[in-house]
């Protein structure tokens, strides 16, 4: 139950950069106890909007409240002292300190003389980390942590201080069904305490789980609030995107073509164990499991990052052997990975240069890189892939998450690969742009490409998948047809159940 008294309120708060008002007299009240999602696609303002909150940006104007006192945010630091705590996606952990010193970091506990009351440290962490139900201590090495684990040294450190408002920026990105439950856990404990908590998410069913609230934001202006449990997911959609998307499953209309890739009884030491499966030219093939269950150890074993241990791939029906990325990229395999920030992009270079990467010995003139050459690859699949940029000098860190992977998507098929993996195809990206993605997912198989998309959404897989791998512990446990899939038997399956 929501308590009357706003945690977090803010009215009128405008933000402009140079060409563009990013927000444009928002107001916004969070109310203490109440979990309050806040939503809108990719440069709708989210971001922004919590830079603000969290002293990285001066408004423009609006004020911010806080438990309705009136408050400047002057740096993040600031703002956590006011008591405005932020979960954010991104990792910013030190891997080479300690659990506890990265959660205590700048406020460590001081003995006289300024040394650190290691004692007192390491026991207040390992207090907060048994509310998180975590395998690990106060003094376990930060980068010897899962990445998934790293998420939840970051939500301990919000338990370090007295929170009027906790804002989750997509919390749960990296983390196991289970690790999910845990964070909801602490959610509902910190609500009952009466904090307000902020929860901003692309993923219909965490909010309609845990939100009492969602607010919308759409092209840097406030929309609407409404209780989560009067709405539904088109009704949202529709306030995010100005539109209703079609989610219908396209039947295939077009003609299959010969084996692109087959995989035989195919083993990677613990990661997967004798795993088969072919994929035809004009076919998308799903592939559908929980975290750990291999999907992705497949991919890195088809792109030549990982070695297999046993079995065979055949390409065009030519047994190959990929030992390296350079191998599969000239066998023409491609692959979009799972972190695009961090494997597939480099986020500082331009859009032209993100292109064009993979292929830069190919377009020199002499001794020098043919900037023409870059420009025209870049302008070819910026209007065929729809690449919403300014211009290719655009750097792709400032890119929405969409067009950020249609640049990796671009990247490769301008290699014209014969087979297309995409790894999470939509994570960390708005419905508006997932609808996108999949279109084109769609379009390349029609185009003739062999496609494997690996994801953890099952409403994806059944939406862009002719067939559907479901694995379990390293295992396929089924193959499906998009005729007789169905979310029980998909379910069964990665549970490790065989379906009748």
């Amino acid at each position: 139950m929501t308590q009357s008294t706003p945690a977090l309120r803010l009215e009128g708060i405008v933000k402009a950069f140079p060409g563009v008002k990013a927000l444009d007299n928002v107001s916004l009240s969070v109310m203490a106890g109440e979990v309050h999602a806040l939503m809108g696609e990719n440069g709708a303002g989210k971001s922004t909007l919590m830079k603000v909150l969290g002293g990285i940006y001066q408004p423009d104007a609006g004020t911010i409240y806080v438990a309705e006192t009136p408050v400047v945010m002057s740096n993040p630091l600031d703002a956590k002292n006011k008591g405005i705590v932020f979960i954010h996606q991104e990792l910013s952990l030190a891997e080479e300190l300690s659990v506890a010193e990265n959660v205590y970091l700048g406020e460590l506990p001081r003995k006289s003389m300024g040394r650190v009351d290691w004692k007192t440290l390491f026991e207040k962490t390992d207090g907060i980390l048994t509310r998180l139900k975590v395998n690990f201590d106060a003094r376990t090495r930060v980068g010897d942590l899962s990445i998934a684990n790293q998420q939840m040294v970051e939500i301990a450190r919000a338990l370090t201080v007295d929170a009027k408002a906790v804002i989750f920026d997509e919390p749960t990105a990296s983390l196991t069904d289970a690790e999910k439950l845990v964070l909801f856990e602490v959610i509902d404990d910190l609500k009952s305490q009466g904090v307000g908590i902020v929860y901003i998410s692309h993923r219909m069913e965490e909010i309609f789980k845990i939100t009492d609230r969602v607010s919308v934001l759409r092209d840097g202006q406030y929309q609407d609030s409404v209780l989560t449990a009067d709405t539904t997911e088109e009704a949202i959609t529709r306030m995010m995107i100005g539109r209703n998307l079609d989610l219908s499953r396209a039947p295939v209309n077009h003609e299959l073509g010969e084996i692109a890739i087959e995989v035989k009884d195919l083993s990677c030491g613990a990661s997967f164990h004798n795993v088969s499966f072919q994929v035809r030219c004009g076919e998308v093939l799903g592939f559908y499991g929980l975290v750990g269950a291999g999907r992705t150890e497949i991919a890195e074993t088809l792109f030549g990052l990982r070695q297999p241990s046993s079995g065979a791939i055949f390409l065009e029906g030519k047994e190959t052997v990929i030992n390296s990325p350079a191998t599969a990229i000239r066998e023409g395999i491609s692959l979009v990975p799972e972190d695009r920030k961090t494997q597939g992009l480099v986020l500082g270079m331009n859009c032209r240069d993100n292109m064009t990467l993979p292929q830069i010995d190919d377009m020199k003139a002499g001794p020098f890189v043919s900037d023409g050459a870059e420009v025209a690859l870049f302008d070819l699949y910026r209007d065929r892939l729809d690449i919403r940029t300014p211009g290719w000098r655009q750097t792709v860190g400032n890119l929405s998450g969409g067009n950020q992977q249609k640049i990796v998507i671009g990247k490769w098929l301008s290699m014209h690969p014969k087979v297309l993996i995409v790894d999470e195809p939509t994570r960390g990206i708005d419905v508006g742009s997932k609808s996108e993605i999949h279109k084109l997912i769609r379009e390349l198989a029609a185009g003739g490409y062999a496609v494997i998309v690996i994801s953890s959404e099952m409403p994806e897989v059944l939406h862009v998948a002719d067939r559907i791998v479901a694995m379990y512990s390293g295992e396929i446990i089924k193959t499906f047809t998009s005729e007789d899939v169905t979310e029980d038997k998909l379910i069964q399956a990665i549970s490790g159940i065989t379906p009748k």
